[in-house]
């Protein structure tokens, strides 16, 4: 499957409303599935990518792109923290960055995050560990980082292809765990 034609992961469009309104990051962008989805909800969005031709699309109204490598040698986290209401990162794993991601996001931002776990590598790529979750990886960021977990998976999806992932959504510590409204997007059956 072509990883740049992939359509919005239905994880991030189940917890993005419950971000609150201000700046979202979508670290790693790629072709800006979700940077698009944010900014049709009316978000201000910072889709950052080390590849200047897929951002070059991107710009436009509710989005600023943002050319930069974060794992060149030399490379520094360029946000301050408690910058942003929501940071998306999916399909994107580099270790390092766990704390300043927890460390960007403002006292009530939502953190959502989803990408390969161990195991994928019978599906596939990535297949090399340092691209693999281990259990309960995202967890441990979420609590490494003071922030409270609303919800989290970790099993295999069969869409959008054969996949073994981790998905989490964490919120800092500001936020009120009865906003977090769970069901917000499951039907309901009322006689």
């Amino acid at each position: 499957m072509n990883m740049m034609n992939l359509p919005v992961s239905p994880w991030v469009a189940r917890f993005a409303p419950l971000a609150k309104a201000g700046e979202a990051l979508d670290l790693a962008c790629g072709s800006g599935r979700h940077t698009r989805l944010l900014a049709a909800r009316g978000m201000q969005v910072l889709a950052l990518d080390r590849n200047a031709e897929l951002l070059a699309s991107l710009a436009g109204p509710n989005v600023t792109t943002l050319q930069h490598d974060l794992e060149a040698e030399d490379a520094v986290w360029p946000f301050e923290p408690g910058r942003f209401a929501l940071i998306v990162v999916t399909n994107y794993l580099y270790r390092p960055l766990f704390p300043q991601l927890a460390a960007s996001l403002l006292p009530d931002g939502i953190l959502i995050y989803e990408t390969f776990a161990q195991g994928n590598q019978v599906y596939g790529k990535p297949s090399n560990p340092d691209f693999l979750l281990a259990p309960e990886e995202l967890l441990g960021l979420a609590h490494g980082g003071g922030l409270q977990v609303l919800a989290y998976e970790d099993g295999h999806v069969d869409r959008p292809h054969p996949a073994q992932v981790q998905r989490l959504c964490a919120a800092g510590p500001g936020f009120a765990k009865t906003e977090a409204k769970l069901d917000h997007n499951v039907g309901t059956n009322e006689p």
